[in-house]
């Protein structure tokens, strides 16, 4: 692909985490599962603020703007995946109920879904930036 191509890809990527984050959180909202204010501001600042940071910052600098993205995924990631599958607490996909659960369940999944393709595609776009710079 090309240098174009390659970021439309990245961009695709990071507008549907992106569209997904604001999903998973309207389910926890409508499910009541409480977040504490140290997850807000992670929330807030790494899972929403930097992909999009990254995604902006790769127009200039292709190299740190993929890793940008690629980290924040990352750490997206990890945070999705032990709060919602691992530490059993009401954040725990099998311990959310009512009718908002298969929401909150499928959102995330999906949001480990785009994670992981975040962390592959910033890391990708960066790498193959490194010899065009």
């Amino acid at each position: 692909m090309g240098r174009r191509a390659d970021w439309v890809l990245l961009a695709a990527i990071v507008l549907i985490h992106l569209g997904m984050s604001i999903a998973h959180g309207v389910a926890h909202a409508a499910a009541g599962v409480p977040t504490t204010a140290a997850m807000n501001v992670f929330i807030g600042l790494v899972i929403f603020a930097g992909p999009v940071a990254g995604l902006y910052l790769s127009r200039s600098r292709p190299v740190p703007g993929g890793w940008l993205v690629a980290a924040t995924m990352a750490a997206s990631l990890v945070f999705g995946a032990v709060n919602h599958f691992v530490i059993e607490s009401s954040d725990h996909v099998a311990h959310v109920v009512g009718p908002w659960q298969p929401a909150f369940a499928a959102s995330a999944v999906l949001l480990a879904i785009t994670e992981t393709a975040g962390t592959g595609a910033g890391a990708w776009f960066a790498m193959g930036r490194r010899s065009h710079i």
